[in-house]
């Protein structure tokens, strides 16, 4: 989703950044070459968003590759899915929490100072966060306290200018469901109980995070927007 979502806005126009792990830059630079081909400038930072000064070294570089910040798009996730709450470690439950709820406060907290009104920050958030999975407890947790979190900051930053909204989606096809997860079993059906019988692709969700920035929308902040192929809310 991340990967579709900075394609879309470097062909709306945009200059991006992205961050990812560093064992991920083959995927990254194919990624940073679809930005160029747009004539965007494209700013690559690997590193691990569960560490608080990396974090902030991110926004650091991103301002300064891009010359300004004004559109903050919070997307990566850890899945992992536990049968039972008795198999999921502490190790397990801090690395999700890290990287779902950790990470967006310190990046937000670090960008805000170069945020100027009519900004906006668009958080993932998910179906789990209102119809959870019993065997993605950890998960689960984070994406309804990032819908939470999106509805407290529309208040507090408000009043500065500056919008923030999430994007729910339902089952799309990611690198989350085969990489841990979903079981077997559930990837194998994914997305079939839609009312379209499949899951969705990244690439039909993209155009929500470039809507949730455009201008026109100045008046949207504090809402969470699905794209669960009729399946489930908001």
């Amino acid at each position: 989703m991340g990967r579709a979502a900075a394609i879309a806005f470097a062909r709306e126009g945009a200059d991006v950044a992205i961050n990812y792990f560093p064992t991920e830059e083959p995927d990254a630079q194919q990624v940073i070459g679809l930005i160029k081909a747009e004539q965007r400038k494209a700013i690559a930072l690997p590193g691990d968003l569960r560490n608080e000064a990396f974090c902030k070294d991110l926004v650091t570089k991103a301002v300064a590759g891009l010359g300004g910040l004004d559109i903050l798009v919070s997307n990566a996730g850890r899945q992992q899915a536990r049968s039972s709450i008795l198999d999921l470690t502490s190790e397990d439950f801090d690395a999700t929490m890290k990287t779902n709820i950790y990470a967006p406060f310190w990046i937000i907290q670090a960008a805000l100072p170069h945020l100027q009104p009519g900004s906006a920050i668009i958080a993932t958030t998910s179906e789990q966060a209102y119809d959870p999975s019993p065997d993605l407890y950890d998960y689960a947790q984070t994406k309804a306290a990032t819908m939470n979190f999106v509805k407290s900051l529309a208040k507090q930053l408000g009043p500065r200018g500056i919008r923030i909204n999430g994007v729910a989606p339902g089952p799309i096809w990611t690198p989350l469901q085969i990489s841990g997860g979903a079981s077997q079993g559930k990837v194998v059906n994914f997305g079939a109980t839609a009312p379209f019988g499949r899951p969705g692709q990244p690439a039909e969700l993209a155009g929500i995070y470039v809507r949730l920035a455009e201008e026109d929308g100045s008046y949207t902040t504090g809402n969470i927007y699905g794209a669960g192929g009729g399946q489930g809310q908001p």
